[in-house]
């Protein structure tokens, strides 16, 4: 939680205003009994009107000061707690962004959502809590008790006794709920989890008929939370009734012996009110400081959830300047004996992988599903890191490059076309801002992508929802390549993006492509043996070796593996 508050440092004029006028309110609020009970004293008991009014017209004055504190202590605690939230969630945001894959799956991406979101709004709600409370509740209680002991000494122990009492049923109640906090956020990512799973798995889940068993899984998630927060809730409930009633009480006794001492003439009544509203304030400051006990504990777990996402260093890290490639050797592509095993797993990926993928030329990679081709693609861009050997691009190692460099000299088109909500002309632009219109038709016509544009009716500005759900899978890759053609890199990798396309198309796609293409290095991972036929170099791997490389002819006839997927996908004669 102290960590966390070094958040607040940027904002120390605006809490030193705080303070002082919270310091004001308090201040206001303790001073208002006294002129209550001169009131009374000096002018109901005297039937001395003018007494009443110029007193009166004090507290007035009095009520609008504090008022104006009020008002002042609230916005500036607002705008605190808002602006220290959003600079957390910046900072988890951008560490996030900066995480790899490895880091991604530690946390899980459920979890990430609830620490951005969730963890975050407790510590906005307890930042905002502090500074309204922390300062008012020990200035109220200490102030109470002092006037207290000033004017009416004898009534004291009603209070201490009320104080004990409240701070017995508190310390109760919170051994009771504060275990459950630990358990809290936990629950808040597996329901964050079920959730994200259900949505994103919404068509498979159909087609296998399977919501009763989703829906279980989700009841099941949403039952064990519910049981929590009602529990919690039950518990915290009791608070209040039981603290009206210790205040009702400690009120009743005040006035009862109160009422004693005024017949004999030892205490006036105007000093009995006043002790009264000072024993309400006493006991309400220790309220708040109860509740603030309960909020900080939450809190700090869902701080230590935060810390732990900002304190994690990515396995990838940059190098402390970045080199740059050789021209001799401008977006060639090496692989010098890579191996590489994932996080936690027991066995390589891949194994001693060396080749060359040569600028202006389109190197192929196909292999049975397993066999490390994705894997192998991946470790180009850095989203992981070899386990051993080196990959050098432009003759430089990637871990010599700052990440940003590397990736500026990649068109990468993943497995699975990504889109983002806004509009087609603005995914076309993502990787390439001075994108111009003409630039933008040309990228289109060679991704084959021009003719169902030119269809919509907004054309380049149609818009676009989040993960592309309003175009078709088709449509959806072939936006995903102009985008990496827009951006007109050094290198560019099809992770077996030709997928969802069909053999007309395919064809048609990768003529112009080739055309385009023809000054720049090409990598392609493909399960078509038609659609990496004509590449000048085609890498086969079997279970994360190396069993072939060669062109289609070279391959039909010294490699086994591929001549085997080549018969299961063409006629003997078309090979």
């Amino acid at each position: 939680m102290l960590k966390i508050m070094k958040y607040l440092k940027k904002y120390w004029w605006q809490i030193l205003l705080v303070v002082i006028f919270v310091a004001v309110q308090t201040y206001v609020d303790l001073t208002l009994p006294e002129f209550m009970s001169k009131i009374v004293d000096e002018g109901i008991v005297n039937s001395n009107t003018n007494r009443i009014i110029q007193i009166g017209i004090q507290m007035l004055g009095l009520a609008l000061i504090g008022g104006i504190a009020t008002i002042i202590v609230s916005f500036f605690s607002s705008r605190i707690a808002a602006a220290t939230s959003r600079n957390i969630r910046k900072d988890v945001f951008e560490k996030v962004t900066n995480f790899s894959s490895a880091e991604t799956n530690k946390f899980s991406k459920a979890s990430l959502i609830t620490r951005t979101t969730n963890d975050v709004q407790h510590i906005q709600m307890t930042t905002f809590m502090i500074l309204r409370m922390m300062v008012m509740a020990p200035i109220m209680a200490i102030g109470g008790i002092s006037k207290v002991l000033k004017n009416s000494p004898s009534l004291t122990w009603i209070i201490a006794i009320a104080v004990v009492v409240l701070f017995i049923i508190i310390i109760v109640l919170f051994s009771l709920a504060m275990p459950k906090f630990k358990i809290f956020q936990k629950l808040i990512d597996k329901l964050n989890l079920v959730t994200r799973e259900n949505l994103t798995g919404l068509k498979v889940i159909r087609a296998f008929n399977n919501e009763e068993h989703q829906e279980e899984k989700f009841d099941k998630a949403n039952t064990d939370l519910t049981k929590l927060n009602l529990f919690v809730n039950k518990v915290m409930i009791l608070m209040q009734p039981l603290t009206m009633l210790v205040m009702n009480l400690t009120m009743v006794a005040v006035i009862w012996i109160g009422s004693h001492q005024v017949d004999i003439g030892s205490l006036q009544i105007g000093d009995m009110m006043a002790f009264i509203q000072y024993a309400m304030q006493i006991m309400t400051s220790f309220m708040m400081l109860s509740m603030l006990f309960v909020m900080i504990p939450r809190t700090s777990i869902s701080a230590n959830r935060i810390m732990e996402v900002l304190n994690t260093n990515p396995i990838i890290t940059d190098p402390e300047s970045s080199k740059k490639s050789n021209n001799k050797l401008k977006g060639q592509v090496e692989f010098k004996n890579v191996s590489f095993t994932y996080p936690d797993a027991d066995e390589a990926v891949l194994c001693d992988i060396s080749f060359i993928a040569e600028k202006g030329k389109t190197t192929a990679f196909i292999g049975s599903t397993g066999s490390g081709k994705s894997t192998l693609i991946n470790l180009i861009p850095r989203f992981y890191d070899v386990t051993s050997g080196s990959i050098l691009v432009g003759g430089i190692d990637v871990r010599d490059y700052l990440q940003k460099d590397l990736r500026d000299l990649i068109g990468y088109v993943p497995q699975k076309g990504v889109l983002f909500s806004g509009t087609i002309k603005s995914n076309l632009k993502y990787g390439n801002d001075k994108l111009s219109n003409e630039e933008m038709r040309k990228v289109s016509q060679v991704a084959q992508a021009l003719d169902f544009i030119e269809e919509k009716d907004k054309k380049f500005d149609t818009h676009i929802s989040q993960g592309g759900k309003n175009v078709s899978g088709g449509q959806k890759q072939r936006l995903s390549i102009a985008r990496a053609l827009a951006k007109n890199p050094e290198i560019f990798i099809f992770d077996d993006s030709f997928s969802a396309l069909d053999f007309k198309t395919d064809k048609e796609l990768r003529k112009e492509l080739k055309k385009y293409t023809k000054d720049a290095t090409v990598l392609i991972v493909a399960q078509r043996i038609s659609t990496i036929m004509n590449a000048d170099k085609i890498v086969v791997l079997d279970e994360g070796k190396i069993v072939g490389i060669g062109t289609h002819k070279e391959l039909v006839k010294t490699c086994d593996v591929y001549k085997e997927i080549a018969l299961s996908q063409l006629r003997e004669e078309e090979l």
